[in-house]
């Protein structure tokens, strides 16, 4: 489960306000397949609900007047549509009206709802598809359009159970040492029993004293190669029907440690002996904990020296004074990145693992070597007491006297400074030459 914590958001491009593009486009958000069950027993065949929407990539345009298509004309003999208030049918296709198109990376939601569920007579493995086209008022044209026959939703006929987690909401707010209680619940909405299930759980290195259950075994990770973290995966008999709930012998409870910040639960369920869940959509949970608290970073510069044509090494150290970690578990980005502007004199002849080259405002630079500008990545977790250092081999070509070269740590994109880092005197050092 730890390597399905690395996933990356989509956000919208940022752009100087005096210089704005002149580009924007239009795209489709939908599931890329769903599985309709039969009806439980030989009743009725399920319903299932299939969010899309529309959105933008520039919020230097006002995009309006957004006009869904929906065909559905592939899907006879295999599922029956039910359409919403904000789509007119016509035939086996239907035009959705969304007056507002909203931007990438903003509060998206889907805009249109479709009803779908397996047709009566239809077989189980029978497929078939819904293909979508938009067009929306706005953009540098006036009119922007979706790249066609890009954009479907495969639909199959299918038999089992279909283990749902309830919605749990984040908790943003919390204090070191405090304990939370986690409501979980799980519900077959599938037509066919679950003979037995699992449930994982994984607590971030932030959370302790996860609930202990007769049922669970629980490990625990170093974090050599991943973040450290607790883990349980936890096994029961109990046979689930359709329409059956399930709820932990206990309530679930974590304990924010002394060290917590942005922390994370997740929470997974699937049946037992290897039995396909029909839905895997809602079956996967990842709880935001958040703490009140702070980690300090630093960064200590180097002083070298040497005569014309002698090369040192400078070691620049990143610390974490804590008492915080911090893991970007949901993105994978290194948490900071430490910054070299070579000093005045000087030639970067050995690189350290993680540092790239750069020109002075950032772009890219051809050579390893011999750049004005080195970037270090640090891994995407650093403990209350990290301390890394990246040593540079640095020829002196010219002597100048007193000669330095900055030593600073950033984001791994942008320059805004760290809100969690209570002293930010520390974010800055100089490698001094001579």
């Amino acid at each position: 489960m730890a390597a399905g914590l690395l996933t990356v958001g989509l956000a919208a491009p940022a752009f100087a306000d005096d210089d704005p593009p002149q580009s924007d486009q239009l795209w489709i958000n939908a599931p890329y397949e769903r599985t309709l069950p039969l009806g439980a027993d030989g009743g009725q065949p399920q319903s299932r609900t299939l969010g899309v929407g529309i959105n933008h990539d520039n919020d230097n345009f006002t995009v309006t007047d957004g006009r869904l298509t929906v065909d559905v004309s592939d899907l006879a003999g295999v599922a029956e549509v039910t359409w919403p208030d904000n789509c007119t049918p016509s035939g086996t296709s239907a035009v959705c009206d969304i007056p507002v198109v909203p931007v990438i990376g903003g509060d998206y939601e889907d805009q249109v709802f479709l009803t779908v569920r397996a047709a009566d007579g239809a077989e189980i493995g029978a497929q078939g598809r819904i293909t979508y086209e938009a067009t929306a008022t706005g953009g540098p044209d006036g009119t922007l359009t979706a790249p066609q026959e890009s954009f479907d939703s495969t639909l199959t006929v299918g038999s089992g159970p279909d283990l749902a987690i309830a919605p749990v909401a984040d908790i943003e707010v919390g204090r070191p040492g405090d304990e939370r209680t986690v409501p979980f619940k799980v519900t077959n909405n599938g037509n066919e029993s679950a003979n037995g299930f699992s449930v994982s759980l994984y607590a971030s290195y932030g959370l302790t004293d996860l609930t202990r259950y007769d049922a669970c075994t629980y490990t625990t990770s170093d974090g050599n190669d991943y973040a450290p973290s607790t883990r349980a995966v936890c096994t029961f008999d109990q046979v689930l029907a359709p329409g059956d709930s399930f709820e932990l012998p206990q309530p679930l409870t974590v304990r924010l440690a002394p060290h917590a910040l942005n922390e994370r639960l997740d929470i997974g369920v699937e049946p037992s002996d290897g039995v396909q869940d029909i839905d895997s959509d809602n079956d996967y949970v990842a709880l935001q904990i958040g703490a009140e608290n702070t980690a300090d970073f630093s960064v200590t510069g180097d002083a070298i020296s040497g005569a014309a044509g002698e090369t040192a090494t400078a070691e620049l150290t990143f610390k974490n004074n804590g008492p915080a970690w911090l893991g970007n578990l949901g993105s994978g980005d290194p948490v900071a990145d430490v910054r070299l502007i070579v000093p005045e004199g000087t030639k970067v002849t050995g690189v350290p693992s993680g540092c790239y080259p750069r020109t002075l405002d950032g772009s890219y630079y051809p050579k390893e070597t011999g750049a004005p500008r080195y970037d270090c990545s640090l891994p995407y977790w650093v403990l209350e007491d990290t301390e890394h250092t990246f040593a540079f081999s640095v020829r002196v070509d010219t002597v100048v006297p007193g000669a330095t070269g900055a030593v600073s740590i950033h984001p791994p994109f942008g320059e805004l400074p760290f809100d969690f880092d209570p002293d930010r005197t520390n974010n800055e050092a100089v490698l001094t030459v001579n």
